[in-house]
């Protein structure tokens, strides 16, 4: 094993020394239990990397320059009890890994002291055969988990602080107004509970990192989460008619719900017959950003938290989309491959009929807008796992499925529909074409390498760091995209 480690840590001194702008490839053969992921310090601009197997759990600082500072070893936690890693906080810059059983009641804590070679531990039980786990947050001082109990309108954080504590935070949801899709009156335990298979299971959350792309595989879930360190916000996009949001203060831990209103589309034809409607929103910047769309009307809505409209866009069947950057583009489907679609009669009759959703990423001080609709059709369910962590300042594990990895590959076996659009800040329509981005040239990079894994993506100062390992080659690289 330290024959091992140290041949890893020689490749890690290896790839410092070429370009960071080159790809670099050192031969190594790394075993299929080797699990390799990072946890990224924002405010030092350093990142700790792990090398885990079933047996040991190797802590490899890097600093800004993706050097190697120092490293240390400790036993990976019983694999019969700890069967995943969850999550992560820190302590005076050293990070705290979460591991727990599959059931979440038994968690396990190791705290990295590299620079002191040192690594403590700690167990929690946690009782929750009443309550229903949703998702996972990591922050640099405290890590969360997220639960629905089945009685109570609340929802309950598990809270770990930066010393190791752990409190349960309930948040009150009395007097918040809860209806199912078919509009039937109901609780948070039974909107949260409700199946919308094939594209979303009960209790399913989406943790969405605007920081980040997001892929329309993500976004066109109706319900999504959004964290920041201090709020964490819930919206339910369940109902076409509006959009259900509860902001919770991780201050606080208080609650408020807003309701936002998508724009009116009837649903019948003068002669009474059903239209289908489609609808979903994107919570970024403070703001709401809102799809609703016919196969006949298209409407794009930005509105503030108290509902208030700040920008309307809107097309039709027999008009262009003229807010949109982009081709029509479709991907997958009967026909495989890409194609562009050439007016905006498909493109709303296709989303009508797929799971529809839009997305928001910064560029400079401008906003990236994907609008689309994705089919159900996908990966297996532990291939879709939601994404726990984000990206920046991330955990990622092959192992424990990576979610961020899971991005660039979140439309294989999929028919996905798409248009994108760049706005001003102040969410003007910019028109111009559009530069490919760090995830797109990652993503082009994956569409030639596919046998490969350890993946490792993380995010400094605008560039993003992918490592990968060449299951062919048996040699590991990494390699820097910007955008």
């Amino acid at each position: 094993m330290k024959k091992k480690i140290f041949g890893f840590c020689l490749i890690l001194s290896a790839l410092t020394s070429f370009s960071q702008e080159i790809v670099s490839s050192v031969p190594i053969e790394l075993k299929k239990n080797r699990d390799i992921f990072q946890v990224v310090n924002n405010e030092k601009k350093d990142v700790t990397l792990f090398v885990s197997d079933k047996i040991k759990v190797k802590a490899i600082h890097l600093d800004s320059n993706m050097k190697i500072v120092d490293s240390i070893s400790a036993e990976r936690p019983n694999t019969k009890t700890y069967d995943m890693m969850i999550g992560y906080n820190s302590n005076n810059n050293n990070p705290r890994l979460f591991w727990a059983s599959n059931d979440y009641e038994n968690i396990f804590s190791q705290l990295y002291d590299v620079s002191n070679k040192k690594v403590a531990t700690q167990q929690y039980t946690l009782d929750l055969k009443e309550e229903k786990v949703l998702q996972k947050f990591s922050e640099s001082e405290k890590f969360y988990i997220l639960t629905v109990p089945k009685k109570g309108n609340s929802l309950k954080l598990h809270v770990f602080d930066k010393n190791g504590v752990y409190s349960a935070k309930i948040i009150n949801l009395d007097g918040f107004h809860f209806f199912k899709s078919n509009y039937t009156k109901s609780d948070i335990y039974g909107i949260l509970g409700e199946n919308l298979l094939p594209f979303e299971a009960p209790f399913s959350l989406k943790n969405i990192n605007v920081e980040n792309p997001t892929s329309l595989t993500d976004a066109a879930r109706k319900r999504k989460c959004y964290f920041d360190g201090k709020t964490l916000v819930l919206t339910i996009d369940t109902n076409s008619d509006y959009t259900q949001a509860i902001i919770i203060d991780t201050q606080n831990f208080s609650a408020t719900e807003k309701i936002i209103r998508s724009p009116g589309i009837s649903n019948v034809t003068s002669t009474g017959y059903k239209i289908a409607i489609t609808s979903n929103s994107f919570y970024f910047d403070n703001k709401f950003y809102i799809l609703k769309s016919s196969e006949d009307q298209f409407f794009f809505t930005v509105k503030d938290l108290e509902d208030n409209t700040l920008k309307e866009f809107s097309a039709t069947s027999e008009t262009p989309i003229d807010f949109k950057n982009s081709d029509i583009y479709l991907e997958g489907g009967d026909f495989g491959g890409k194609r562009t679609l050439t007016n905006s009669s498909q493109f709303l009759r296709k989303i009508v009929n797929l799971n529809a959703g839009l997305s928001c990423y910064h560029i400079g001080q401008n906003t990236l807008i994907t609008f689309g609709g994705i089919s159900s059709t996908g990966p297996s369910t532990g291939q879709t796992v939601a994404n726990q962590f984000g990206l920046i300042g991330a955990l990622v594990s092959v192992a424990f499925l990576s979610p961020t990895m899971e991005n660039f590959n979140s439309y294989a076996n999929r028919k996905v529909v798409k248009i994108e659009g760049l706005f001003d800040n102040q969410d003007n329509h910019i028109k111009g074409d559009l530069q490919p981005l760090a995830f797109d040239k990652i993503r082009t990079f994956f569409d030639d390498y596919k046998d490969v894994s350890s993946q490792i993506l993380f995010n400094i100062e605008a560039a993003y760091y992918l490592g990968y390992y060449d299951n062919k080659t048996k040699e590991y690289t990494i390699r820097k995209f910007a955008d």
